[in-house]
Parts: structure tokens; C-alpha cells; sequence
């Protein structure tokens, strides 16, 4: 296939999926191989932001999206209704750092590391798709599994798990002593 109109191939359905398609579907549909695929994707992404185009590629692990530049973001809304606002406490934001560190993992392993119960974190993070369910453990009781989503490396900017920065011990002992703290303040009401 031409590399323009394998470019315009992919463009189509990347546009059409709204979502990341991984790179080998795509190296399928324009029937080429994984390596020209990814050059004719990495020759699509600088055109994207070497002009006044109002979208970008995104890259997740092994796939890539089609998404708004950020700085377009004001427009967007003016026309669109405004995305539903996440509300990530530090409870919360807590419990997903654990997930995104010791993933895959189960509810009890981290309220081991927290010290006190986060059914209501892991929901909220479940409703804003920030973690899945990755399957059960083969353990006494098959407790669930939990990881972090494609939606989560987009919120937080990242590619792969990998960019995460590294945690500390001295991070792990302060998530502890606060979650100490909060099991002292159910305790004093």
C-alpha cells in the first residue's frame, strides 16, 4: 500500500475507534510489517505537531490513539458538556499508587500496606476506569486482582508503567502513618 494512503488508512480507523488500537491491528489493515508500521506512525506523529493541526498520536505501551492536543482543550468545551470532574482525595490517591506499584494486586494486600480498609477508594477508582479487574488469584477465597487501566496512563501522562518514578521507602512509610492517622480519627468518633 502507499505510505500516504496507508497513513490516511490509519487515521480512518483510529479516528473511527475513539479508543488506542494496538499497532499490530494496524499493521495488519495496511498489510505492512510491524517496523514500517511504526515508521509511518512516528512520521504521522511529527506532522501532527509540527503543524496547526488540533490533534495528536498518542502512544500507550503497544498501541496508539488519536487524541485532542491539550492546548485545545478551551474550544472543546465551549461546545462539548464539561467532562465529569474526578475527585481523587489523597485516600484515594493513595490506594491507586499502591495498584500502579504492586500491580497485579488484591484488595487486602493493600489495606495490609494502608492499614485500614479502601473498598471505598478501589469503587471510585473502578468508577472513574482508573483501575480493572484483572482476574482472581489462585488462593484460598480466589480474591480479585487489580491493575491499573489505559485511562490511567493518560490522566497521568504517562506511556508505560515504567515512567513511573521510582517510590521510596520513605514515600511507603508515610503512606502507613497517615493511614494510621485515619484509623485513629474513625477511632475518636
Amino acid at each position: 500500500m502507499e505510505r500516504e494512503k496507508a497513513k490516511a488508512v490509519m487515521e480512518a480507523v483510529l479516528f473511527a475507534m475513539g479508543e488506542s488500537v494496538e499497532i499490530s491491528r494496524l499493521a495488519d489493515v495496511i498489510e505492512e510489517d510491524l517496523r514500517t508500521t511504526k515508521k509511518i506512525l512516528a512520521e504521522m506523529a511529527e506532522e501532527y505537531e509540527n503543524s496547526s493541526r488540533g490533534i495528536s498520536l498518542m502512544y500507550f505501551e503497544d498501541a496508539v490513539q488519536l487524541c485532542t492536543k491539550a492546548d485545545m482543550y478551551e474550544y472543546l468545551i465551549k461546545i462539548a458538556k464539561a467532562p465529569r470532574k474526578m475527585v481523587l482525595t489523597d485516600t484515594v490517591i493513595e490506594t491507586l499508587s499502591i495498584i500502579a506499584y504492586k500491580q497485579p494486586v488484591t484488595r487486602v494486600e493493600i489495606e495490609k500496606v494502608r492499614g485500614v480498609s479502601c473498598e471505598h477508594a478501589i469503587n471510585k477508582l473502578l468508577e472513574y476506569e482508573l483501575i480493572t479487574e484483572l482476574g482472581r488469584m489462585d488462593a484460598p477465597g480466589r480474591p480479585i486482582l487489580f491493575g491499573t487501566t489505559e485511562q490511567f496512563l493518560r490522566c497521568f501522562g504517562v506511556k508505560s508503567l515504567e515512567e513511573l518514578p521510582e517510590m521510596s521507602t520513605v514515600q511507603l512509610e508515610e503512606f502507613k502513618q497517615q493511614a494510621e492517622a485515619e484509623v485513629q480519627l474513625q477511632l475518636d468518633i
